[in-house]
């Protein structure tokens, strides 16, 4: 009689092909639909003549501004993700290695997460006046500072589990050596740990690039970024589709490029943490 485990086997490939097809049908939608006529669009066409119309209008028209929103996504995603990659890191590093009890660590962590899961927009609220008196509202500056605000504390949880990770007796070795704290996590943990930081920048690259909620509400059409020029193909009178859509498709290209490079370290960090 075949064994339990070869019997689901088969069951469990088909349940994994079923989750990929149902996560990818609306990428493929989406960039099937840049690739339509607004006409083709609304009639829901299957089979439909490819036409680039759409993507000229996105890239080459003199009205789109979709480089400027590029650019504006790629300034903010990345300095954000600097400055949480060097937070995340020394608090981690503060958390798990300057004695604090075990309980309030679980708490601090367990309040990081539970943070990390309020919707950015209950937040926007305070934010928005906070950043007109201080002049932060449309700025590079104050997104990235509100996008490093939301995403810290992931990063926070990430990085404080990969620094745990870490031998002490590794630690203990440089500081007979006479290294100072700095001297320390520069060239002892931050090796050990990069893996987990490359995890954590892509992860929070990603986020930062597709956030919405409050990107539309602190910038304004200097410094809107990718998804913030996307919603504004839904106008009040005339929902362009097609530029939505082909906006779309080429929005995926940055971030999924960035993943498939570091996909590798995503895998190699979550899994096995820090220790090498």
């Amino acid at each position: 009689m075949m064994p339990f485990e070869k019997r689901v086997v088969p069951f469990f490939h088909l349940f994994l092909i079923a989750i990929s097809i149902f996560v990818l049908v609306p990428f493929v939608w989406i960039i099937a639909a840049g690739f339509k006529t607004q006409i083709s669009l609304l009639q829901g066409e299957i089979f439909f003549t490819p036409t680039l119309a759409s993507f000229r209008e996105v890239l080459f028209s003199r009205t789109t501004e979709f480089m400027d929103n590029t650019f504006n996504s790629l300034v903010v995603a990345t300095a954000s993700t600097i400055g949480i990659c060097i937070v995340a890191t020394l608090g981690g590093y503060a958390i798990e290695r300057l004695g604090t009890s075990r309980l309030v660590v679980h708490a601090l962590l367990g309040w990081a997460i539970v943070f990390h899961m309020v919707p950015p927009i209950t937040l926007v609220a305070a934010w928005f006046p906070l950043y007109r008196e201080l002049g932060l509202d449309n700025t590079y500056f104050g997104l990235a500072l509100a996008h490093v605000a939301v995403h810290l504390p992931m990063a926070l949880w990430l990085m404080a589990n990969f620094v745990r990770e870490v031998p002490v007796e590794l630690e203990e070795a440089a500081r007979i050596d006479g290294c100072t704290t700095p001297y320390l996590i520069w060239k002892v943990i931050v090796p050990l740990v990069a893996p987990g930081l490359a995890a954590t920048a892509i992860l929070t690259f990603i986020f930062s690039w597709n956030e919405f909620a409050v990107a539309l509400n602190l910038t304004a059409k200097q410094t809107a970024t990718v998804p913030v020029a996307i919603a504004k193909f839904a106008q009040g009178y005339e929902i362009k589709y097609g530029e939505m859509a082909a906006t779309a498709a080429l929005s995926l290209v940055p971030a999924l490029a960035f993943l498939l490079f570091g996909q590798r370290y995503i895998v190699k960090g979550l899994t096995t943490g820090a220790v090498k």
